[in-house]
């Protein structure tokens, strides 16, 4: 009877202990981790592809006006041979302000967004060459130089200077640069002339005074200069 009763118990115990036993549950893999690719932007029809350069701090917007020395893409759509390739062909804007398109030939690009030089091509390849022709072109590479500015006169440097992009070059600072005053400037009778003229066809001119603006701090007296602007230092009527 004893050993039945202990029986009884160890089997109650065990009874016990498999219930505090958590029952196994499935094993499931946690799920992959999905990465959301962002598809690559078509090119708009008739336009500019995003620009990727950055040049100095300076990044061209769909604004930017195209100069000689720019580097762009040019791809048509529909030309089965390229888009194999995939691969567009490079232009540079020359001096002369154009660009030599293949079928096309010379087109002005001077002064024209990416936008409006795809859709003079546009129309000129569909009025020869195709029934419907998409046209992209996009900035590479703008050119860090904007222009020149030339100086004149009692200076130790004559010539010209570059103006780089962004660049916001003073009368008095280009003086600076082309090594200063000799020792018979007129500092006082300093002349810029616009290289561009005005609505009417007339010659800006402006008459400063570098004894003010460079030996006494009054730079707001001074000018930001153009591309093309003319600086004449003249000597004094007499040397000593």
């Amino acid at each position: 009877m004893r050993r039945l009763i202990i029986f009884l118990l160890m089997g109650y115990a065990a009874a016990v202990a498999m219930a505090q036993i958590p029952t196994p549950v499935p094993f499931r893999s946690a799920p992959a981790a999905v990465v959301a690719v962002a598809p690559t932007p078509a090119p708009a029809a008739s336009g500019t592809m995003p620009a990727s350069g950055l040049l100095n701090g300076f990044v061209p917007d769909a604004a930017y006006k195209l100069r000689a020395g720019d580097t762009v893409s040019f791809q048509i759509l529909e030309d089965r041979i390229w888009n194999s390739l995939d691969v567009p062909k490079t232009l540079v804007v020359t001096d002369s302000g154009e660009l030599d398109v293949p079928h096309i030939g010379r087109v002005m690009a001077a002064e024209k967004t990416c936008k409006q030089v795809a859709e003079d091509m546009k129309i000129a390849l569909e009025k020869d060459y195709y029934n419907k022709a998409t046209v992209v072109v996009s900035l590479n590479v703008a050119n860090r130089l904007l222009g020149r500015v030339y100086i004149w006169g009692r200076v130790h440097s004559q010539g010209g200077l570059e103006m780089q992009m962004n660049e916001n070059l003073t009368a008095g600072q280009a003086i600076l640069r082309a090594g200063g005053f000799d020792d018979f400037a007129n500092k006082n009778k300093v002349k810029v002339v616009r290289g561009t003229v005005g609505a009417n066809g007339e010659k800006q001119s402006f008459d400063l005074d570098m004894e003010q603006i460079l030996e006494k701090g009054k730079t707001e007296k001074d000018i930001i200069l153009q591309p093309g602007d003319l600086i004449i230092v003249p000597s004094r009527l007499i040397n000593f």
